[in-house]
């Protein structure tokens, strides 16, 4: 096929909620990256909380998204997409608006009438549900409303517009944050995902397909949950797996406390937190390629391996250069293992199950940044006169995480292996 009948293909191959969709999913991952990029920094700085507070919300919001995430499909396919991107980037808008908006004087009032702690976490879910109704609606629609044979390069295009919003995020927020102030990062996030909201209003039809199947009922979907729940492997290598996320959300999490408390306290943070998304851009193919020969699971533990291994570097010279060096190697960690992760978790799911068990894919990176604010503040209290101590320990959790999924791998994983194998020659 000719080039140029190529890009007819695409061009005729995906209707008008596609591009809507994949547009305010760019405009969403934008706004999120921006907020977390900011988000401690913003608490310990602006409102005053302590470290080790700052750090659990931040991670409690990273998290929450990802538990969310289980649920929403469920929820986007019962309210329908238009309904669901609609209502969650009300909440996303209006959120992100309020967080930015705590410290003015006409939020001291509000402030006043309710303990801080509890209304900064209702305010924090806002925006966590909103984002786990975005996730499966943009992926509902790009499956609905692409042909057959364009509908691979429809998901390329989301994971590519995904991480350029990734990668713009941050930078936005720094350019923001040192031009007009933290709080109008939050309030042009805000604008961004209210902005989308007309988007789909006005332009987003909801997809059909002819040959859509009914959703499936409340108790269908409480037996799916069930028989995940009970699958002793699979949970048990999700548990294990949050290690990683642990490790990896640490750059979000302490590591501009760190740097602005350890090594240069004008140092701008949030252009950093920009370096991940762009080195995952850029090499996620070169990755998968290199990857195509190793086994999924061993993907999965030599990236884990790599991110880990990552923050050693800032121990041994904890400088602006070795920050960027060492959010390259998480990077590279992640784009090891990141794609063969979900191909594995893919191969465990039984026929008819793919829908329920990709959800809780998701939970591991839930889990890890939920645990990993509260370990990070932890952390960064306890070791604040030997500030090494801290990447120690994290370097730690990541090396501990690849050793128990070696286990897993040798003592779980291949010896049932065997005994199917040894089922099937009978």
């Amino acid at each position: 096929m000719s080039f140029s009948a190529r890009v007819q293909e695409i061009r005729s191959g995906f209707e008008r909620p596609f591009w809507v969709a994949n547009v305010t999913e760019l405009f969403e991952r934008l706004s999120y990256y921006a907020v977390f990029a900011v988000l401690t920094r913003y608490l310990v700085e602006t409102l005053h909380f302590s470290e080790t507070t700052s750090t659990s919300l931040a991670g409690m919001f990273g998290g929450a998204v990802w538990v969310l995430a289980i649920f929403g499909g469920t929820i986007a396919d019962r309210m329908g997409f238009r309904r669901a991107l609609s209502l969650a980037y009300f909440f996303l808008s209006t959120s992100y608006f309020i967080v930015g908006s705590l410290g003015t004087a006409w939020m001291a009032p509000i402030r006043a009438k309710f303990p801080e702690t509890p209304l900064l976490v209702v305010v924090l879910l806002l925006p966590a549900l909103g984002v786990a109704l975005v996730k499966p609606s943009v992926v509902g629609t790009t499956a609905r409303a692409s042909k057959e044979n364009v509908r691979s390069i429809g998901y390329s295009i989301y994971y590519t517009l995904v991480n350029i919003g990734g990668a713009l995020g941050p930078y936005m927020a720094s350019y923001v944050k040192n031009h007009f102030g933290v709080e109008n990062v939050f309030r042009i996030a805000a604008t961004s995902v209210f902005l989308m909201l007309f988007a789909v209003l006005f332009l987003f039809k909801e997809p059909r397909k002819s040959d859509e199947v009914q959703a499936i009922s409340i108790s269908e979907i409480g037996r799916n949950f069930w028989t995940v729940l009970t699958n002793f492997r699979f949970m048990l290598f999700l548990l294990i797996f949050s290690g990683y996320w642990i490790v990896y959300w640490q750059e979000f999490i302490i590591l501009p406390l760190y740097v602005t408390k350890y090594i240069n306290p004008k140092a701008d943070t949030a252009f950093m937190l920009g370096t991940g998304p762009v080195v995952v851009i850029c090499f996620t193919v070169l990755a998968n390629l290199l990857m195509q020969k190793l086994a999924p699971l061993r993907a999965v533990i030599l990236g884990t391996l790599i991110s880990g291994l990552a923050w050693v570097l800032l121990i041994v010279h904890p400088t602006l250069p070795m920050v960027y060096a060492t959010l390259i190697g998480v990077a590279l960690g992640e784009i090891t293992q990141s794609p063969r992760y979900y191909d594995y978790v893919s191969r465990l799911a039984p026929p008819g199950q793919q829908g329920t068990y990709m959800g809780f894919a998701f939970l591991p990176i839930g889990i890890g940044s939920i645990l990993g604010g509260p370990i990070g503040g932890v952390l960064l209290h306890h070791f604040e006169q030997r500030p090494e101590m801290i990447w120690w320990s994290v370097t730690g959790i990541g090396v501990g995480t690849a050793a128990l999924l070696w286990i897993y791998d040798r003592f779980v994983v291949q010896p049932a292996s065997e005994g199917k194998a040894v089922t099937t020659g009978n």
